[in-house]
């Protein structure tokens, strides 16, 4: 990255700015000045997912630029739970649940964004100033400041008035804009950033901030990662890709980025990795079969970042080792099946390949059996009812869904 390029130029060449306030002012201002700039993540899971993946380079490009990062753990406001983005009331969480997951997020974060030298991140958790608040006077003196109408009218609130809306749940946005304002005040912090379906939450808390102080103050949204087909990226046939590996193994992880559509190549590259922006356009040119080079780069550099170099080195090797030897079964995933999936020394398809993660339900596995999607040591099983023997597993065993993904099964 040049170091005569400001976040904002930055940013823009990589298109990942979808909605920003007062553009003109928040490019003057990075041109001249350093900030802080925060980033809120509510602990509601004990990992953080792709979803969070976009913000949090966003991040790591405004620490490059010389910005401060404030990752922000919602401790107070996962008591609330967002209703950005859901059709019912998130789940309620009880302390020690969100304790954990804040420990969690924040080992996570590590990966993307530094916490040492003089611009180095800030940790902060909005318990240590929501949880003790006294209702009627934070309603007396800031919520005088939100209009009900304009409220209501936001895009993450009209999505639940079918539904039906709480007024615990509206409370959401007043207390993400008094963090904001906290942190305006306590660190000079003038930017959020976020998701797009947190626009509404974000630029409240930037009026909030402007009608106390008169001063300025921004937020700008990143743009969803979409798939070929318009849907959101990220879900796989066991959910969603998180960016734990015991909930997404390194391997799938590399997996998902190498299998993606030539269409989807030139967005994985520009906003996911760190390349620069001449490799981005290059990689992302190339003709026909040479573009799965592209898919390699790409899947190896974002599990590089998520999970370490030496486990996208593993995971390059056992994708390599699977689909250049097909023979080999070093580096290969394994699935452990216990003895005790067995009735009667036997195991059928359908609950093998549930077993394996191969597939989320019996339903699932039984779509794929019928349309020839499985083979086990290159036999392709058409027939659903078909069964194993404990002893059928005294070899490799390797259970294949179309051409590629590749689990060997071994007994427990």
């Amino acid at each position: 990255m040049e170091e005569k390029k400001s976040i904002y130029d930055v940013l823009k060449e990589r298109e990942l700015i979808k909605q920003i306030t007062y553009e003109d002012e928040f490019k003057k201002m990075v041109e001249s000045e350093k900030t802080h700039v925060y980033l809120g993540i509510d602990p509601t899971a004990d990992s953080i997912h792709i979803g969070h993946f976009i913000p949090l380079m966003m991040m790591s490009y405004f620490q490059k630029c010389g910005h401060t990062p404030i990752i922000l753990v919602g401790g107070g406001t996962a008591f609330i739970g967002d209703p950005s983005g859901k059709t019912d009331m998130r789940k309620m969480l009880n302390s020690e649940e969100i304790s954990k997951n804040v420990d969690k997020i924040i080992k996570q974060v590590s990966k993307f964004i530094s916490f040492e030298g003089e611009n180095g991140a800030i940790i902060v958790n909005n318990g240590d100033w929501i949880l003790d608040l006294n209702y009627m006077d934070f309603i007396r003196t800031y919520g005088v400041h939100f209009n009900v109408n304009r409220m209501l009218s936001a895009e993450c609130f009209k999505q639940r008035m079918e539904r039906g809306l709480t007024f615990f749940e509206l409370n959401y946005m007043l207390m993400q804009s008094y963090d904001f304002l906290t942190l305006f005040e306590k660190y000079g912090c003038r930017v959020e950033i976020g998701g797009d379906d947190q626009w509404s939450n974000m630029l409240a808390g930037v009026e909030l901030i402007r009608k106390i102080h008169k001063n300025g103050s921004f937020c700008l949204t990143c743009p969803l990662l979409l798939n070929s087909e318009g849907k959101k990226m990220g879900k796989t046939v066991n959910g969603a890709l998180w960016l734990d590996e015991n909930k997404t193994s390194p391997y799938e992880f590399y997996q998902y980025w190498r299998n993606i559509a030539d269409t989807e190549v030139r967005d994985v590259l520009k906003m996911l990795t760190y390349l620069p922006m001449e490799e981005v356009n290059r990689l992302s040119s190339l003709p026909g079969e040479k573009i799965n080079e592209a898919k390699k780069i790409a899947a190896y550099e974002i599990t590089k970042i998520v999970h370490g170099k030496e486990n996208a080195d593993k995971a390059k090797e056992a994708s390599e080792a699977i689909f250049e030897n097909a023979n080999s079964t070093e580096n290969m995933p394994v699935a452990e099946i216990s003895k005790s999936d067995f009735s009667n020394n036997e195991i059928s398809i359908l609950d093998l390949i549930v077993k394996s993660e191969i597939a989320s339900s019996k339903g699932q596995a039984k779509i794929l059996v019928t349309q020839g999607g499985i083979s086990i040591n290159d036999e392709k099983i058409t027939d659903i009812t078909r069964k194993f023997s404990c002893e059928d597993f005294n070899n490799d065993m390797i259970l294949k869904k179309g051409k590629k993904t590749f689990v060997k099964i071994i007994i427990k």
